[in-house]
């Protein structure tokens, strides 16, 4: 059964009541005073219409929901499950602190002394192709 809304000019109050069609324009009694209330036309209108398979509200605002937020694109590509691009940003690197890159600097400085000195003593070139940082604390 539709709902309509009912004007009640004794206690001047709106209210909505659900009633069948062939009794729609009969008036209704108003739940506070009793009076008989005459109708009225709707105050709000809802409606939804269909776009890209989605019931969309009318007026559509060209956005989607994704687990009950809203985002600007559906999802397109591969992503993880219920995990959506514009909600799950990436996290950013880490970044080495100032006594970690000191360390590291150190290290790699070291290293290339190493490497001088191998190289004076006539020792063979070492060449590291794999182009991985050295860990920290090694």
């Amino acid at each position: 059964m539709p709902l309509y809304e009912y004007f009640c000019k004794h206690c001047d109050g709106v209210f909505e009541t659900i009633r069948q069609m062939s009794a729609s324009s009969d008036p209704a009694p108003c739940p506070v005073c009793g009076k008989k209330a005459g109708r009225i036309p709707p105050t709000s209108f809802n409606a939804r219409t269909m776009r890209d398979g989605y019931a969309r509200a009318i007026p559509d605002r060209g956005t989607y929901w994704h687990l009950g937020k809203e985002v600007k694109k559906r999802i397109s590509g591969k992503v993880r499950l219920n995990e959506h691009p514009e909600l799950t940003k990436p996290k950013p690197p880490k970044v080495l602190s100032k006594g970690e890159r000191a360390a590291l600097a150190d290290r790699r400085e070291a290293e290339r002394k190493e490497e001088r000195r191998r190289v004076k003593e006539g020792g063979l070139r070492y060449i590291d192709r794999t182009k991985r940082l050295p860990k920290i604390g090694d």
